[in-house]
């Protein structure tokens, strides 16, 4: 199933980019080593890859000023982040950022390739979708049609509406969402799930789209008509 799927590798520790570069290619999977933010882009733009991986160890900024550029170029695909710090405020920025989700360090092959297979490899019957108002979710293309016009979602868009969708017209917490979407645990800290709404919310009312996703003061959203 993985056989010559592209990926990205954004890596500078070339002894390390080599170690996963290997596990990846005896799973199947066709790898682009790049060792700095700049060559990453380039090879994105080239490669069009299934999915993206960065360290968030680059020099300066670059791991989190690198994750827009790619997203600009219409990239939607699953981005991962190594990192080797497991604090609070790093899952945050590296969630804010627009990563997918974060890999920690040190690098364990077994859980790096399963986290990999996640993101690329859906069980999805074909066929199977979402309706609410004049909203489509196709589990199948991960896109979302408002009258007529195709939206592009990144990975956790995609996820968080589908969650929304599931559950419409119900008033869902933050912690619901959290929990059920991203599954970690640091919710008075972060403002992750207000950054995301805000990235379905420019994509969806675009064009002038009603607002469907509603904020409840003191709760959480709501999908109401």
């Amino acid at each position: 199933m993985a056989e010559n799927t592209p990926i990205v590798l954004i890596e500078n520790d070339l002894i390390l980019a080599e170690k996963i570069s290997l596990d990846l290619t005896k799973a199947g999977y066709q790898v682009a080593i790049a060792e700095t933010a700049r060559m990453g882009l380039e090879q994105a733009k080239k490669l069009h890859p299934a999915l993206i991986a960065i360290d968030r160890s680059l020099p300066g900024e670059s791991a989190l000023t690198l994750i827009p550029q790619l997203r600009e170029l219409g990239l939607m695909v699953p981005i991962l982040m190594l990192m080797s710090n497991d604090a609070i405020a790093d899952r945050i920025v590296c969630l804010e950022s627009g990563a997918d989700d974060y890999v920690l360090k040190p690098y364990h092959a077994p859980k790096f390739l399963h986290e990999i297979g996640l993101y690329l490899h859906s069980n999805v019957s074909v066929g199977e979708q979402l309706r609410f108002s004049d909203l489509v979710l196709d589990f199948v293309t991960h896109r979302v049609s408002r009258h007529d016009r195709t939206i592009e979602l990144t990975v956790k868009e995609f996820e968080l509406l589908r969650y929304l969708m599931s559950h419409p017209e119900t008033e869902l917490t933050r912690e619901q969402i959290l929990e059920n979407v991203w599954g970690y645990d640091f919710l008075g800290e972060s403002n992750v799930i207000e950054v995301y709404v805000r990235y379905l919310r420019l994509k969806l009312e675009k064009d002038g789209g009603k607002r469907l996703i509603q904020t409840v003061r003191g709760v959480g959203y709501v999908l109401r008509d």
